[in-house]
């Protein structure tokens, strides 16, 4: 049975937005997971006292506890590239939810989102491409919407860094010609990762959502709603109509009419927020609308494995199923058929990376990219190289060819044209070397780099930059580098204590080999 039920969890009718408390049980709140990672934070969450409801079908049937059909304060929804889960909703929910998902390991870090789900915005066109127009947003969304995830729940929790206030405008979602220079207002109706390359997606439609339904402004009443929403004695305000979800045939009559209750309450809230506001010809790029929290989770290999465990308590569950899983789609479905036909496969045995590096790749002569994450959320790749020879032990060699322009960063060398990188990264190091030889052969120096616990997927390879690194020169000179760095990473709160530390120690111990 899969964990991948409703992953991306973006439908107006399945988005989980509520006011504070509003659901909660005793003051609990309400929580609505899906994608690859359900089973693992369904258990977490239940077991830190969170509620979680719209249970998927595996879910309930792998779990003994009654889940109520009922809105949510917070959605957690697996990432398409299947490495995180975004996290939107009250955000105060949204920072426990976080602060408990970043909690599975060292090497899981959350960022708040600048330009969060729901933000309505006066925009500015900046670019017109074939599908659709990039448009400037501002940063009021931003700092709005960051006031719900920093309190004591959301400390730790920092914004997003370097990251440009704009959104993809699909054409298809303006009733409008649009052209570079045009202002119009939009809604943010998708929020993007940070370490992914897409633009968050816009709409020129606005609605207010609330996991079991969501009301349209300018659209008219729906009438292909629940049986019970007949029996509900308000309605939706004038100017909105309301989109039922799917789930919302499942619901009571109490929960259909707190849903409803509380779409009323922040569509008059938007429609104030209108009325007073100037128009986008003369606020653009401007706020008008905060939206609701949103918080990306990046796991790590460490963080995986914790949520293996988390998995393993309720369902068998094979050596580094998450790991596995993370991979490609492909690597995921054979997951659960291995976990469907063979339950004893589940246990704690060592992730299979011989297997399913075979299976699925890379294998010698494969090219894939090294991607490198920064504690800001940004991700670069560094370059794709082939894989010039792979071990079962978990290591890959991977060799690029450098442009020969620029200067090898710490080592104050001049690339030259011919010259290559030859990089030796083994699954779960925190540490990899990088050689850079001339074309004669000769080493121009090498680069260690320290990291969160590297990651051989077949396409990239994948880890999160400590910034602290250790070089040595071609003439045996070793230097350990960039410690400041990581010192302001700590202090801005990109990352924690204990994974600095392990860095620190990481750095002293290549320095000392070295």
């Amino acid at each position: 049975m899969s964990d991948d039920e409703g992953a991306s969890g973006n439908d107006a009718g399945e988005s989980d937005a509520a006011s504070p408390d509003d659901d909660a049980v005793d003051g609990v709140p309400t929580v609505r997971v899906r994608g690859i990672y359900t089973t693992a934070l369904t258990r977490l969450f239940e077991d830190e006292g969170l509620s979680v409801v719209q249970a998927s079908p595996p879910i309930r049937d792998r779990f003994a506890d009654e889940f109520r059909v009922a809105p949510a304060d917070a959605s957690v929804s697996t990432t398409e590239d299947r490495q995180g889960v975004g996290i939107t909703g009250d955000g105060t929910a949204v920072a426990i939810a976080a602060t408990e998902a970043r909690s599975v390991g060292r090497d899981a870090m959350a960022w708040r989102d600048p330009t969060p789900r729901g933000a309505v915005c006066a925009g500015e066109v900046t670019e017109t491409l074939g599908r659709g127009a990039v448009v400037e947003l501002g940063d009021g969304a931003a700092e709005d919407s960051a006031d719900g995830v920093e309190g004591d729940e959301g400390a730790g929790l920092p914004p997003l860094a370097g990251t440009d206030r704009e959104g993809f405008l699909p054409y298809s979602k303006t009733a409008a010609h649009v052209e570079t220079g045009d202002r119009l207002r939009v809604q943010v109706k998708e929020a993007a990762p940070p370490w992914g390359n897409g633009r968050p997606v816009l709409d020129t439609t606005v609605r207010v959502q609330r996991g079991l339904a969501a009301l349209v402004r300018g659209s008219s009443p729906d009438s292909n709603g629940p049986e019970l929403a007949d029996l509900l004695p308000v309605d939706p305000p004038e100017g909105w109509g309301i989109d039922w979800s799917p789930v919302a045939d499942d619901a009571d009559l109490d929960a259909l009419g707190d849903a409803l209750d509380g779409l009323r309450e922040r569509a008059q809230a938007l429609d104030d927020a209108f009325a007073d506001a100037p128009a986008p010809d003369d606020a653009a790029p401007h706020c008008y609308w905060p939206g609701e929290a949103t918080v990306w989770v990046w796991f790590g290999r460490e963080s995986r494995f914790g949520l293996d465990e988390r998995r393993r308590a309720v369902t068998a569950t094979m050596g580094g199923h998450h790991r596995t899983k993370a991979a490609t789609n492909s690597a995921s479905a054979a997951v659960d058929f291995v976990e469907a036909v063979c339950p004893d496969a589940g246990g704690e045995a060592d992730f299979p990376f011989d297997a399913v590096t075979r299976q699925f790749g890379p294998m010698e002569g494969d090219r894939v990219r090294i991607d490198h994450g920064k504690p800001d959320g940004r991700l670069f790749s560094l370059g794709t190289g082939e894989v010039i020879r792979r071990d079962s032990d978990g290591t890959v060699v991977v060799e690029r060819a450098m442009s020969g322009r620029g200067t090898y960063d710490a080592l104050g060398v001049d690339q030259q044209p011919g010259d290559v990188a030859v990089t030796k990264l083994t699954e779960g190091k925190w540490w990899y070397p990088t050689v850079y030889r001339g074309e004669d052969g000769d080493k121009r120096g090498t680069y260690v780099n320290v990291c969160t616990p590297v990651e051989v997927f077949p396409s990239a390879v994948r880890y999160v930059d400590l910034h602290v690194d250790v070089v040595k020169h071609a003439d045996g000179r070793v230097e350990r580098v960039d410690d400041d760095e990581l010192d302001a990473a700590v202090d801005a709160g990109y990352v924690p204590e204990e994974l600095a530390e392990k860095a620190r120690s990481v750095a002293s111990a290549v320095e000392n080999a070295l």
